[in-house]
């Protein structure tokens, strides 16, 4: 069996970034730049005041003395020019007068008519935002790789730019197999459950900006799953299965696979949860055969398929980054293979492992708030020692 990181190397090989796309602004978020967005000017456009107060040439201010006030600049007007030895009111983002290097804060003025006295002397540039302070013409203001959000949102608009080239969508189909599944909310046979795992891959597809098609369950026949993949791998970039991709009599996925001409990279991971994973190729599409216990099924698709979709847009961060956490209490551990076992972050920062840890266990991944990495060939980790840990917002499962 292949290591999670092994298995994550050849999973990210096959990525390949499927081209650019222009989409309008309001479009773009949680979408992955596909080229640079670059300052067509300097910004702030011009030199402006982060205070309301009083514009002024510094050397002419003395404390205490008189000043003559003469003009006003606001926000969305040209400023007028500064006259020798006098203030210009001014109110915060208003451009500065011609001539001013300074303001002087209304707090620390005294007005009196046409008129007004300071209590401070100014240094030049004093609550002045000056032009090109934060970019110059031509410079990168958001790098392509980058997922935009709503602070690289604003970032593009204030640069005077409606539509972004972002990284085209993967299409993601999802297909859940086994005999004893139907849709929730229908009833059924005693011996039936409802299908959870599709819409749960569905939503952390779509968090990493998947366009998804997800299909009804299929019975656990071969012809059938077959004809099913057959069709989906010609319509879609990644093609994920759930279920039937281990060793059991009735496990037909991996079968039909090979019958549809996929070639299988791998098909085991030193995992726990999520040991059975088969990776391969079909022409361009990708092929993800998860495990059909629903805990098994989201976290190797957190680990894998969500990574794969990112790097499949170029995003620069498409890994989750794991951090040191100290666990709350021991844990014992069969060795073997790399545990994610479903923890909370305690008030201390430490993670207290929770009960549920079996693969079909939901109410489990429901009350973690992070994935506590125990080392495989760890039988027991005290309390106090530290491992890696991931969010579950990393792993789009939050």
């Amino acid at each position: 069996m292949l290591t999670k990181d092994e298995a994550l190397q050849r999973v990210l090989a096959l990525a390949k970034t499927l081209g650019a796309e222009s989409v309008p602004l309001e479009d773009a978020i949680g979408r992955v730049l596909a080229d640079d967005v670059r300052a067509a000017m300097d910004a702030p456009p011009f030199d402006a005041s982060t205070m309301d107060g009083y514009a002024v040439r510094a050397g002419d201010v003395v404390a205490h003395g008189a000043m003559r006030v003469v003009g006003e600049s606001r926000a969305g007007h040209a400023a007028p020019e500064l006259e020798a030895r006098a203030a210009c009111r001014i109110f915060t983002g208003a451009p500065m007068p011609r001539g001013a290097d300074a303001v002087i804060m209304q707090e620390d003025a005294e007005r009196d008519g046409a008129s007004v006295r300071f209590r401070t002397t100014p240094s030049p540039s004093a609550f002045v935002r000056k032009r090109g302070e934060d970019l110059r013409a031509g410079d990168v203001a958001v790098a392509r790789g980058t997922r935009v959000g709503p602070a690289e949102l604003a970032m593009i608009a204030s640069l005077d730019v409606a539509r972004a080239s972002v990284a085209r969508a993967p299409r993601v189909t999802i297909v859940p197999t086994g005999d004893e599944l139907r849709a929730p909310g229908h009833g059924g046979a005693d011996a039936s459950i409802p299908e959870s795992n599709s819409i749960a891959l569905a939503a952390m597809a779509a968090r990493a900006s998947a366009r998804v098609t997800r299909l009804a369950p299929i019975s656990d026949d071969l012809d059938r799953v077959r004809a099913t993949l057959d069709e989906a791998l010609g319509a879609c970039d990644v093609l994920v299965t759930i279920g039937g991709v281990s060793v059991g009599d009735h496990d037909v996925v991996k079968a039909a696979l090979e019958a549809c001409g996929v070639r299988l990279d791998f098909w085991r991971v030193a995992i726990k949860p999520g040991k059975p994973l088969a990776v391969g190729t079909r022409g361009h599409a990708i092929v993800l055969g998860l495990p059909g216990n629903p805990v098994s099924a989201m976290i190797t698709f957190a680990l894998f398929g969500v990574p794969l979709l990112r790097a499949m847009q170029g995003d620069r961060r498409a890994l989750p980054a794991p951090h040191a956490r100290k666990l709350a209490r021991a844990f014992e551990h069969k060795i073997g293979r790399l545990e994610l076992a479903r923890a909370r972050i305690d008030e201390r920062g430490a993670l207290d492992v929770l009960a549920h840890q079996a693969s079909g266990a939901i109410v489990g991944l429901c009350r973690a708030d992070a994935l506590a990495c125990i080392p495989a060939d760890a039988a027991r980790v005290e309390a106090g020692a530290e491992v890696e840990a991931y969010a579950l917002e990393e792993l789009a499962l939050r």
